[in-house]
């Protein structure tokens, strides 16, 4: 989930004000969190109130009440405009959206299954409260499930094979730079986050190659950074500056899920991961008044 943070504080300043070059300083005092950092953190937020999740149908519940809960502290954090009416109406019901929403707030999901076919399913859970049109489902769940192949050990091949399924990415960034648009549907702003991580020679890497073709800048860095972060893992020191751009609120939800993520070694010899109890998560309240 860090690496999610981490591109979109770093392609916050580029979102309007695309850099088309690799060449740029990580951090500045231009960037910040964006609607990207805070609906990834009300995403870990629902999930940090269960260990396993049977009922997806009371998950979409809690998980409604939690984008709405962290969304509406952040009016002006740079949502989209059919979601800031959701959030802000306090809507419940989805919009058939294709929007990358879906694709760039997923990657908790990535980190809390114990299976792909948990992960592709909790995915589409998440997307579909809001973002219900099938390109939107497909974002969610083809990067939820590229970051569980990636913190499980697969290989970069395996994780190309797995995209395969939902997208032909049939071009290098190389050849699209120049002429790369502002895009801010899953169809043509997923795949090219994709690339930028299979692309990469690490972390850094795939966020300056996410920022290099310009676009959505902040989205495709969050989506490649997320991909990138289950598969290279991310230095410290860069993960320590980029919280810092997040308020206490956000920072304290980020840090508890990473508390929460605890390593355990399976048979197959990948790390599994889990949640532990939820502590001070309080029970799921009436949504229905």
């Amino acid at each position: 989930m860090t690496g999610a943070i981490i591109g979109d504080v770093v392609g916050s300043r580029f979102e309007f004000d695309n850099h088309k070059s690799k060449e740029f300083e990580l951090f500045d005092k231009d960037c910040d969190f964006t609607d990207d950092s805070v609906m990834t953190i009300a995403v870990a937020k629902a999930l940090m109130h269960y260990d396993k999740i049977t009922d997806i149908e009371e998950f979409k519940m809690r998980l409604i009440y939690d984008m709405h809960e962290v969304g509406v502290r952040y009016p002006s954090c740079g949502y989209g405009g059919r979601f800031w009416v959701w959030m802000m109406r306090g809507g419940t019901e989805p919009y058939n959206s294709y929007g990358n929403g879906s694709a760039m707030r997923v990657s908790p999901v990535g980190w809390f299954a114990s299976s792909l076919e948990e992960c592709e399913m909790l995915a589409a859970a998440t997307a579909e409260v809001t973002h219900n049109h099938p390109e939107g489902v497909k974002g969610a769940v083809s990067v939820a499930g590229a970051i569980y192949l990636a913190r499980t050990g697969h290989s970069m091949q395996a994780i190309k094979e797995y995209v395969s399924k939902f997208y032909t990415i049939d071009f290098t960034l190389d050849e699209i730079r120049d002429d790369y648009d502002f895009y801010e549907i899953c169809q043509k702003s997923v795949p090219q986050a994709f690339e930028a991580f299979f692309e990469s020679t690490g972390f850094e890497d795939a966020v300056r190659n996410a920022i290099s073709i310009g676009g959505d800048s902040d989205t495709i860095a969050a989506i490649a950074g997320s991909v990138a972060e289950a598969f290279y893992g991310v230095d410290e020191d860069m993960k320590e500056t980029a919280l810092s751009y997040l308020d206490d609120y956000l920072f304290d939800i980020a840090d508890l899920f990473e508390k929460r993520i605890k390593k355990s070694v399976t048979r197959s010899g990948f790390e599994s991961i889990y949640i532990t109890d939820c502590g001070g998560i309080q029970p799921i309240p009436c949504i229905n008044k």
